[in-house]
């Protein structure tokens, strides 16, 4: 037997795909898995993309049978209807058809589609039920059909996400994986409906994904790119909000006002948002069963529909009249806030609906609104209405949602006014600033924090990642040749005073064999003329310098064990070792030093401005 006890540095590796139940053994291993996982994203956003055309026919059959009585596929606003006082009922019975959906089909369809998809992101794996595959797009079809204030697009998220997860759980893939392909049937929705790939992809990472890495950008930007094929296949080329009117590049002092706008906008998004949660809490102590929530929530449609028609349905038709500045002051006004009222009593109902549509007309009458304000008091400014809309549907999104570069990019590719650009990153930057300064949670978290989840607010550099192995691996001192009787380690364990709980073994030429325990070694059952090296049951697990500790703590997991040899990768000869509690006594280090120069930073700040409080009476 051979006792080495020179020094040997220690390493760990983790998988890249978080995988509790193996690591992958090469890189060509992983980017198989990257071509494999973006192959099932674009086939996913190839059925999305028919789904959304079908979800989108569904919802003008139910309109059309609903306010004209005709059986039609083509698309008619439901604000033209002549049905006098009978429209007050037709919401309502829509309300009674979801509420029944949700009592015996599902209750996740209920809602508005993102913060369900966030929640089985973070809590459950990324699994959804199969069924809201179907159910969510025919409940929202019925309750936008039927006069509900909502737009399409949640819906069609959450029914790209439940397809995904769906498929997910089918494949033999890991938990990060059916993330991937859950965000990429969201956002591949999301884009067959508005024709958005950038903005989707910017969604995925702000509202689901919650990283940023090569593994899920590829396969999101390819189902966002798939989606866009579709949008101009089976919808449209053209901007989903064109108008004639073209916005001039503003002055700076036109910016600046924009940029007040922004601010305003920040903390009527955070009132809005509030209101929508209070309505929420105001029909849960209701004395009746939620299923009959919807059908209050749509009486109520029902009647500010019959006083203000504009606000019944979808309304995308009117974010194109506000943005072309069509609509006078009285009509953008009455939208506004009738359209607010509608849609906050129809979604706390929770009912099955989204939140962008509702948002974006809001935002873009609030902007109108506050413009004229501006103009009135500050005529000599060019204020452009149109530009004003744009700022203030993306603001407010930006306000409510803190999907702040969503948010523009969604300005920019939905209405093709690149001219806007610098104005509108300084009003959503400025909503962002507002609702992150004043508002705990957003419109999209609110509902999921209440049930106990923590969504992340940053996308820090993981840092496990950013140390490797060799940084922190120790010396080996307790490795023994193969060959090895087991009758000459016991005498020699027995002589030892304290022996360690495992021993490498490495073969003539002091390369790598495996890991055996040293209670494997003192086993009764063992043949004392049998070698160390016929202990080894299992492959050598080892790491390699260059292998970060995040890649070890993968492998520690995987493999069930305390130390992993750190070895050359030419000769497996060993030069070090690493364990369990040392990852974990390194990632406790680096945390308390981050911590501690936070602390350090608010003593820092708190001196200063004790000491400035003090020169100021001493001035006095």
């Amino acid at each position: 037997m051979s006792i080495n006890k020179s020094p040997i540095p220690i390493s760990i590796s983790l998988d890249d795909s978080f995988s509790s139940a193996a690591t992958r053994p090469s890189h060509h291993k992983n980017y198989q898995r990257v071509l494999l996982i973006s192959t099932y994203a674009i086939l996913i956003a190839v059925c999305i993309s028919f789904i959304a055309k079908l979800l989108v026919y569904l919802i003008s059959v139910v309109t059309n049978l609903s306010f004209f009585g005709t059986l039609s596929i083509h698309e008619h606003s439901p604000a033209t209807n002549e049905l006098g006082l009978w429209v007050i009922a037709i919401p309502a019975l829509g309300g009674v058809i979801v509420g029944i959906m949700a009592l015996y089909g599902s209750k996740a369809i209920r809602g508005h589609g993102i913060p369900e998809a966030m929640e089985q992101i973070l809590t459950n794996q990324s699994k959804i039920k199969p069924s809201i595959t179907y159910l969510k797009p025919l409940s929202s079809a019925i309750a936008i059909g039927t006069g509900g204030p909502f737009g399409a697009e949640g819906p069609i998220i959450a029914t790209g996400g439940a397809l995904g997860s769906t498929l997910g759980q089918l494949l033999h893939i890991t938990n990060t994986e059916r993330k991937i392909l859950l965000a990429s049937g969201a956002v591949a929705g999301m884009t067959a409906i508005f024709g958005t790939p950038i903005a989707a992809i910017f969604l995925a990472i702000e509202l689901l994904l919650f990283e940023f890495s090569p593994r899920a950008i590829i396969a999101v930007s390819l189902a966002c790119i798939t989606g866009a094929g579709g949008h101009h296949l089976l919808f449209s080329s053209h901007p989903v909000f064109y108008t004639e009117h073209v916005i001039s590049t503003p002055t700076n002092m036109a910016t600046f006002y924009y940029s007040l706008l922004g601010i305003i906008i920040g903390f009527i998004a955070i009132g809005i948002t509030k209101a929508v949660y209070a309505v929420e809490d105001l029909f849960e102590h209701l004395p009746i069963h939620w299923m009959w929530w919807p059908a209050i929530g749509g009486l109520a449609v029902g009647i500010i529909g019959y006083f203000a028609p504009r606000t019944i349905g979808v309304g995308y038709e009117n974010i194109t009249a506000l943005l072309g500045g069509e609509l006078p002051f009285y009509a953008v006004l009455s939208l506004c806030l009738f359209k607010f009222c509608s849609w906050a009593i129809a979604l706390g109902s929770g009912t099955s609906g989204g939140t962008l549509a509702p948002l974006l007309t809001i935002g873009a009458a609030t902007g109108i609104l506050i413009a004229h304000v501006f103009i009135y008091f500050f005529p000599t400014v060019e204020i452009d209405l149109g530009l004003a809309a744009l700022i203030g549907m993306s603001a407010m999104f930006a306000g409510a949602s803190r999907a702040v570069l969503t948010s523009i990019l969604f300005a920019l590719e939905t209405t093709g006014q690149f001219n806007a650009l610098t104005p509108l990153l300084a009003a959503c930057l400025a909503a962002y600033a507002i609702s992150y300064l004043f508002m705990r949670n957003t419109i999209m978290t609110e509902k999921i924090s209440r049930r106990g989840v923590h969504t992340p607010e940053t996308y820090e550099p993981d840092p496990l990642s950013l140390i490797n192995v060799q940084q922190v691996m120790e010396p080996c001192d307790t490795y023994m040749l193969e060959d090895t009787s087991l009758l000459k380690v016991k005498e020699w364990i027995d002589y030892q005073q304290d022996s360690p709980s495992y021993y490498i073994v490495v073969n003539e030429q002091q390369s790598y064999v495996g890991i055996v325990s040293t209670s494997n070694l003192l086993a009764t059952h063992h043949d004392e003329q049998s070698t160390v090296g016929s202990l080894i049951q299992r492959k050598a697990i080892s790491l390699r310098p260059q292998d970060n500790l995040r890649t070890a703590l993968g492998k520690f997991m995987a493999e069930n064990i305390d130390v992993i040899p750190v070895v050359e990768h030419e000769n497996r000869h060993i030069i070090g070792i690493i364990s369990y509690q040392k990852i974990i006594k390194t990632f406790q280090e680096i945390t308390s030093t981050e911590q501690q120069k936070s602390v350090n930073i608010s003593l820092k700040r708190k001196r200063l401005r004790f000491l400035s409080k003090h020169r100021k009476a001493s001035h006095h």
